[in-house]
């Protein structure tokens, strides 16, 4: 069967919202702000018409945001057609996420919370954060609960996401999908790898199947893991049965891609890849946007770390590849790039994996973590004070 969405029908609810679209923007950090937010929503505008998505912030410290730390809350920073505003928390700790929570009902600082169980880096896992922490079931729940207590009488919904498990022998899906829907979550996601293989290998999208069939229907299920292409959002829905897709490093250097997706599962013509000179121009476009945010000076260091990523592809040369990694000036990169703005070549392998691959690991856990699946006790000093990758 093909997943084709009709246009007559919301593609996904997520509590209130009904979104044309069923493709969401996975939070990157140092990736997702609000300038990349809004360059892949205009991206998105300007091939399909209209924004259909949702675009998710930067993962953010529930400790961090409640104590008000500067760059916390620097990073929440929503454009001002940012509709729904979608925040991602981190946190380990249910006195704080209810905290965090309720403060971001009471300050109107977004519409949607989603909470992050998936990260695999051993800073966050050796304290229990992250992936680790959904094998602690009571724990987990608690925290899921008290987020949404925080936000009862709203109509900001919560929703979590999560990875299969710590490796293949601690497996935690099905039950983090039953809890978090049982305390309240409006939604789950899963990142169909484990901790310990990181961002190596291949999603394992079978496990996604067991996650629907698990649910039952009791709220969506979004998919994660290896979605590079329109056709691979496609194959997703087509294969697992999932409600959604979440998409991450599929969109390193490729903004546009949303717009693609968005098509192909709503039934519309794909638009076209972009030419080497049209991305020539989102580039420069998304310095400025990086600028506005954040000053010219750090918006061209930050964009340096996107170009391998747009380049890919494109025949770019070492020496417009050196002088785009010294850029310091938005005028010196519009002078950089102009060379190029009548270019027609398409990227070749445009649809290759980007960013973090690496290798599988030993997933680095609290001492004893894997003694008792149900403790409730908060893990010590894993709430950290700021955010941020």
């Amino acid at each position: 069967m093909t997943t084709t969405i009709s246009s007559q029908e919301p593609a996904l609810r997520i509590g209130p919202f009904d979104l044309e679209s069923p493709v969401i923007l996975a939070p990157m950090a140092g990736v997702t702000n609000v300038a990349f937010r809004s360059l892949c929503r205009e991206q998105e505008r300007e091939r399909m018409g209209s924004v259909a998505g949702l675009y998710v912030c930067e993962m953010v410290t529930a400790r961090a945001l409640v104590e008000h730390n500067e760059k916390t809350l620097h990073m929440t920073t929503f454009a001002p057609d940012e509709d729904p505003r979608s925040l991602q928390l981190y946190t380990t700790d249910p006195k704080y996420t209810y905290e965090a929570a309720k403060m971001i009902v009471d300050e109107n600082l977004a519409d949607h919370i989603d909470m992050n169980f998936g990260c695999p880096v051993p800073k966050v896992t050796r304290r229990g954060g992250g992936s680790a922490l959904p094998y602690k079931r009571r724990l987990f729940a608690n925290i899921v609960a008290a987020a949404v207590k925080a936000t009862e009488g709203t109509n900001i919904p919560v929703t979590v996401k999560f990875r299969i498990g710590i490796d293949d022998e601690h497996h935690t899906h099905l039950d983090a999908g039953r809890i978090a829907a049982d305390e309240g979550a409006q939604a789950v996601a899963l990142h169909a790898r484990t901790a310990s293989q990181r961002y190596s290998g291949q999603a394992d999208w079978s496990e996604i199947s067991r996650l629907v069939e698990h649910m039952d229907g009791r709220v969506p299920v979004l998919g994660n893991g290896d979605i590079f292409k329109a056709t691979d959002a496609r194959a997703m829905m087509d294969q697992t049965g999932c409600d959604g897709v979440v998409v991450g490093r599929g969109c390193l250097g490729r903004p546009w891609l949303f717009a693609e997706l968005s098509a192909e599962l709503r039934g519309l013509p794909v638009p076209s890849e972009p030419t080497f000179g049209e991305v020539a121009r989102i580039i420069l476009r998304h310095g400025e946007l990086l600028a506005e945010h954040d000053g010219e000076t750090k918006a061209c260091r930050d964009l340096r770390k996107h170009m391998t990523w747009y380049l890919r592809g494109f025949p770019a040369g070492g020496d417009l590849r050196r002088q785009l990694a010294q850029t310091s000036t938005l005028a010196q990169l519009r002078e950089t790039l102009e060379p190029v703005w009548d270019s027609t070549d398409l990227a070749e392998d445009a649809d290759g994996a980007r960013g973090r691959q690496g290798s599988p690991g030993k997933v680095i856990l609290p001492e004893g973590w894997l003694d008792d699946p149900e403790d409730e006790t908060v893990p010590v000093g894993a709430e950290m004070a700021n955010s941020g990758g």
